[in-house]
């Protein structure tokens, strides 16, 4: 095991900036041995509505790497993610409420939808910007279940209503098409390979 962090940090050997509070980034890039520190920046997160569903993603990704861009020191990389539901072509976000939050869940149930997140790698010299994207199939959710997870998982915090990670995904995600970190917030395994490139 050792041997293996020594090797990544052969080759991944520049200082990592995540520009997110977000636990979940955070828990995946450590998990994946790879050491960091957050520095984010507050954005507005909207844009604009004419823009293709697949694109916001990795368009508020860019928007956000860049609003940490000027504090970027030598030869540090800034990491900034951003990641949306998306179901009948609409982008499902946080919810604001409770009510919200049923709403989002009841229209997932028992259809399939997809999670994009987009990722853009910003550094004093390149830019890259990528996006993981996962199909995600819901087994039917009752309003009961719907409400338990609400009051229990408290998911307002999350694109779509819900954690992949938490009750929702252990008992009703039947199949899931692409990663798991995507649908949690990042896709590490796009992450992990464009560092290795990003000299």
């Amino acid at each position: 095991m050792q041997a293996m962090k020594q090797s990544n940090n052969k080759t991944l050997n520049r200082p990592l900036i995540l520009a997110s509070q977000s636990p979940r980034r955070s828990q995946l890039l450590r998990e994946a041995g790879l050491e960091f520190t957050v520095r984010a920046s507050d954005i507005d997160e909207s844009f604009p509505s004419d823009m293709p569903v697949e694109e916001v993603a990795p368009w508020l990704a860019r928007r956000k790497a860049e609003a940490a861009g000027h504090l970027i020191q030598d030869q540090e990389i800034i990491l900034a993610a951003d990641s949306v539901v998306i179901l009948d072509g609409v982008i499902y976000n946080k919810p604001a409420d409770h009510a919200e939050a049923f709403r989002m869940i009841r229209a997932l149930s028992g259809r399939q939808h997809t999670v994009i997140t987009g990722v853009c790698l910003l550094s004093k010299e390149k830019e890259k910007v990528f996006s993981g994207v996962t199909k995600v199939w819901f087994g039917e959710l009752t309003d009961d279940e719907i409400d338990y997870y609400i009051e229990t998982c408290k998911p307002f915090d999350k694109a779509g209503a819900y954690g992949v990670q938490e009750w929702i995904g252990h008992c009703k995600i039947t199949r899931i098409e692409g990663t798991f970190s995507n649908v949690m917030g990042l896709p590490v395994d796009l992450v992990y390979a464009a560092l290795q490139e990003f000299y």
